[in-house]
């Protein structure tokens, strides 16, 4: 059975979701496999921002108003630049040739 094989593109946009799921995880759920979908509505947004050469504060600026807007919790701008910075190490090793 022949693999399919995904465009750069689609590979990002994997990674920023497990990213998102595994490592940023605001609300802790990464080890519930029934809340594997709980960040799905910002992974869009994300993948937008990289694809627009955000940087590394812009990103972590939407993460941080993602969790203290929208989810209502207390901010931790470390973890959101930290994620930031895993998702631009991502873009480029995927960009490199």
């Amino acid at each position: 059975m022949a693999r399919s094989v995904s465009t750069p593109d689609e590979e990002l946009y994997r990674r920023v979701d497990g990213v998102l799921h595994y490592l940023w995880d605001p609300i802790g759920v990464a080890g519930i496999p029934e809340a594997r979908d709980e960040y799905y509505g910002y992974l869009p947004q994300v993948f937008n921002l990289l694809k627009a050469n955000a940087g590394a504060d812009e990103i972590a600026d939407y993460l941080f108003e993602v969790a203290t807007r929208s989810m209502g919790l207390g901010g931790r701008r470390d973890r959101d630049l930290q994620t930031a910075k895993i998702l631009l190490e991502w873009k480029a090793a995927l960009s490199d040739p």
